[in-house]
């Protein structure tokens, strides 16, 4: 660009709407994480059958708590996504471009490889 051009100034005027969004693979996660606490705090309330033993108990039991704890945090995940969506606000954005458009590049052509000739 030279100092004698001016360049082009494209505004641009758009509504949006802004909210915060939970993660929910977080909340599923920490829902596992918390499933397997509570099993291993119930499972140790009660005494193991000495013929079985605490691990085997504490492993089927987990069966159940690891996947009810995931769908418990994936419900608490939608619930404060729900309430973030009711919270959500629009607001207007304005994007300037400055300069000339940018062209596309044009494919450059490939060159066929020299092949030696044969002997």
């Amino acid at each position: 660009m030279t100092q004698g051009d001016v360049p082009e100034v494209a505004e641009e005027t758009e509504k949006v709407r802004i909210r915060r969004a939970p993660k929910l693979s977080v909340f599923m996660v920490l829902g596992a994480f918390v499933g397997f606490l509570v099993t291993l705090f119930v499972t140790r309330l009660f005494p193991s059958d000495p013929s079985v033993g605490f691990p085997a108990t504490f492993g089927y039991f987990l069966l159940y708590g690891i996947p009810a704890g995931f769908v418990l945090g994936a419900t608490v995940g939608l619930i404060i996504d729900a309430v973030s969506r009711r919270r959500m606000r629009t607001v207007t954005m304005q994007r300037e471009v400055v300069g000339p458009p940018v062209e596309k590049a044009k494919p450059k052509k490939r060159k066929k490889p020299a092949v030696a000739p044969p002997d």
